[in-house]
């Protein structure tokens, strides 16, 4: 089929009619095939193809986010062996604070143990007593109020031995205050903490 492209300048677009194809010439034929073939193409894309590849795309971000979902969950499973270990002397060491915290029927022990802590470092005290307990989710604060007269050197040996008594208790809130002839007034907050065991 040869097709003369001069030839389509001439054609008279006043005959050409839907009723009569067949006598159409070659290239308004081919023009209209070329036509109809790419409409066919573009809605077949569309309406077929356009689809699948957008489920395609969509099943490949899934793959490589499964992918990710499973390395990283193997990583935890091939390691669980050891973070059951770990957890077991998580357990153990938690339950060895629990032990340095103080009863109810111990509280009152601490005090004298706080005093006489100070009095070995030299210390005088003007004030010691309990604050008002401070509850929290899992464990509840026992605030004690200290007020003892003394040198730096004396305030760091009593700090120190603070820390080396067999219950927990931590220092707050401390100011210090010169009182005259080198002696300062050191005034603090010592907590200590009982566990709460009916709170979750």
């Amino acid at each position: 089929m040869n097709l003369d492209f001069k030839a389509f300048k001439d054609i008279d677009w006043n005959e050409i009619e839907l009723d009569n194809i067949g006598e159409w010439p070659v290239i308004v034929k081919v023009i209209c095939g070329a036509f109809i073939a790419g409409l066919v193409l573009f809605f077949s894309y569309s309406l077929l193809v356009s689809d699948e590849i957008d489920s395609y795309h969509n099943a490949v971000a899934k793959e490589v986010e499964l992918r990710t979902t499973y390395r990283t969950k193997y990583a935890v499973a091939s390691k669980l062996d050891i973070y059951r270990l770990q957890m077991i002397e998580m357990e153990d060491k938690f339950s060895q604070l629990l032990k340095r915290l103080p009863t109810s029927n111990e509280t009152p022990g601490l005090l004298d143990d706080l005093s006489y802590v100070g009095t070995t470092s030299g210390l005088t005290f003007l004030k010691i007593g309990w604050l008002p307990e401070v509850e929290k989710e899992f464990y509840t604060e026992l605030p004690i109020k200290i007020e003892v007269v003394g040198t730096y050197h004396e305030f760091g040996q009593f700090v120190g031995k603070v820390a080396q008594l067999p219950r927990i208790v931590s220092l707050h809130d401390f100011s210090i205050l010169s009182s005259g002839e080198k002696q300062l007034t050191f005034s603090v907050i010592a907590k200590t903490y009982r566990y709460e065991e009916g709170t979750k």
